[in-house]
């Protein structure tokens, strides 16, 4: 398709209250497709966003139905927000340079990872391989799609692999780590970048801490699971406000990518 304009594609990523202590906050319009209303900053190069792999929509292989269908759900919610699911991919630059990459919208069922998603990130990964660019990924999501029980978890699997090929032309994947990230995109894609960056307060990790707790019968620090916390654990590489976001990001790429 066409080149689109950045900030015209708009998928939610939860924005991270800062007197939140453990649950999830409300997703909000802000994120890297628009201008965020915190900063008034984009991440791309102004129109030179252009989306690939629009056609590509959820099924219902497992004929999955809770408190309603899932054919159902994935029909209400694209119409609801205008996206065909929970990741949006393309291409685009940042201070001159072609990056490949893709964004989670955590609003499309809380930013799950069905069998689209894992195709669209695993084509962010081959995309970049076929341009010899870096990839990027802006992670905000619950982690695996249920309905569509093993299907999603195979695109953990599938994911990493397509990323063991794309190394292979040595240039850097940049990890973004947005509010929430957790499940298998915590447990797969996200936690393997070359360069691991999180936004302030994020709630970041695979099981809930009520499960973990559970677990091991034990009470869990203050602050865990929160970018804060992983930073401190060597878990992630640095901080960054989403205002500073595309500097540090160009940063990153001019010292890495080749």
């Amino acid at each position: 398709m066409s080149g689109t304009a950045w900030f015209q594609k708009k998928p939610k990523i939860a924005t991270p209250d800062p007197t939140e202590s453990s649950s999830v906050s409300s997703s909000r319009m802000e994120g890297i497709w628009e201008k965020c209303d915190e900063c008034g900053d984009i991440v791309l190069d102004p129109d030179s966003f252009e989306e690939f792999d629009t056609e590509l929509e959820s099924t219902d292989p497992l004929q999955f139905s809770d408190s309603k269908k899932y054919k159902d759900r994935i029909k209400s919610t694209m119409k609801n927000l205008g996206e065909k699911d929970a990741f949006i991919a393309g291409t685009g630059t940042i201070e001159g340079r072609t990056v490949s990459l893709g964004t989670f919208n955590f609003e499309y069922m809380g930013g799950s990872m069905g069998s689209v998603v894992g195709e669209k990130v695993t084509r962010v990964f081959e995309r970049a391989l076929e341009l010899k660019c870096p990839a990027i990924v802006f992670s905000s999501s619950g982690g695996a799609r249920m309905q569509e029980g093993i299907l999603s978890l195979m695109q953990m699997a599938k994911t990493c692999a397509a990323l063991n090929r794309f190394r292979e032309i040595r240039q850097p994947y940049i990890s973004v780590l947005l509010h929430p990230t957790t499940g298998g995109v915590a447990a797969s894609f996200s936690f393997l970048g070359d360069v691991i960056l999180a936004e302030p307060r994020a709630l970041i990790g695979f099981a809930g801490a009520r499960v973990i707790e559970q677990t091991i019968r034990q009470k869990l620090p203050e602050g865990f699971q929160r970018s804060e916390f992983l930073l401190e654990h060597g878990m992630i590489d640095a901080i960054v406000q989403r205002k500073d976001l595309k500097g540090k990001l160009a940063q990153c790429l001019g010292l890495m990518a080749s």
